[in-house]
């Protein structure tokens, strides 16, 4: 990871509008100004370096842990594809801490789905909320770690400059006028290694970044990432004692007209976010 003064390379995420579960809390926008097909700008570049900027500031909390791309785990040979079909175990119990999935099984696959849901809500908007950033990280770490990790978590998030630089109030809300969108969405996720206690799980998403309005400076954009996660069995769920993060894979992108930003807020709106059940 390289810092540069104003981009960075790439979360927590972990995947706009905050991604609820299966109530969805939709309260996003898009920015208006794009009613044409999308070409490279200033703003645009300014957008990544942003989007950039906030997942190197998460890796950042996280310094002591490995931000290289991680080799496949000799305690998984099997590297193929994972079936999407559900399992047939009960993927979840009754949503807790604000609406974060707890309940998974001790299981590779009830791993897998812990590690998607988590990601959701530790790249989320609610993370720039010192209280329910508290929350998340008290409900998702191991409690040996979390502590510490909050405390780390907070030096970023509660830094005015940092703020500033993504276009936040110093308080962490969006400026009058326009909504802070920091959605992520769970394409897959793959065991990388497995025991009864231990999981090693690769999350791939995308995620929707940006300050959506009339006025933002900062559109919303999208961006692709993996992330992998340590997970121990702790207090009878899967909680993270560590994540390392990477770009892509990238898809390539079709050529589309940008929707107007009426139909994209109506969209925001409508489509909540799931819980996800390997």
């Amino acid at each position: 990871m390289s810092h540069d003064d104003d981009y960075v390379d790439y979360g927590t995420p972990e995947p706009g509008t905050r991604t609820r579960f299966a109530e969805g809390d939709n309260d996003g926008r898009y920015d208006t100004r794009r009613g044409g097909r999308v070409s490279p700008s200033r703003a645009m570049v300014t957008v990544v370096g942003v989007v950039v900027l906030l997942i190197a500031a998460i890796a950042f909390a996280n310094r002591g842990g490995n931000t290289e791309d991680d080799p496949e785990s000799p305690a998984n040979p099997d590297t193929k594809a994972q079936p999407t079909s559900p399992t047939g175990d009960t993927p979840v119990k009754t949503p807790t801490n604000g609406g974060i999935p707890t309940g998974f099984p001790q299981s590779a696959e009830g791993a897998q789905s812990a590690a998607a849901n988590y990601t959701v809500p530790l790249a989320g908007a609610g993370m720039f909320d010192e209280d329910e950033r508290a929350d998340i990280v008290r409900a998702l770490y191991v409690p040996g770690v979390a502590e510490a990790r909050l405390s780390a978590l907070d030096e970023v998030y509660d830094d005015p400059a940092f703020l500033q630089r993504i276009g936040l109030e110093d308080d962490g809300t969006a400026p009058t006028g326009t909504t802070f969108v920091s959605r992520i969405n769970p394409v897959g996720a793959s065991v990388k290694a497995y025991t009864d206690d231990t999981a090693k799980i690769a999350v791939w998403y995308s995620a929707l970044f940006g300050l959506a309005g009339e006025d933002s400076e900062n559109p919303v954009t999208e961006s692709w990432y993996t992330t992998t996660y340590e997970l121990q069995w702790a207090d009878g769920g899967w909680k993270v004692s560590d994540y390392t993060q990477k770009d892509g894979p990238v898809p390539v992108g079709r050529d589309q007209t940008a929707s107007s930003a009426e139909d994209m807020a109506k969209a925001i709106e409508e489509f909540g976010g799931f819980t996800y059940a390997r």
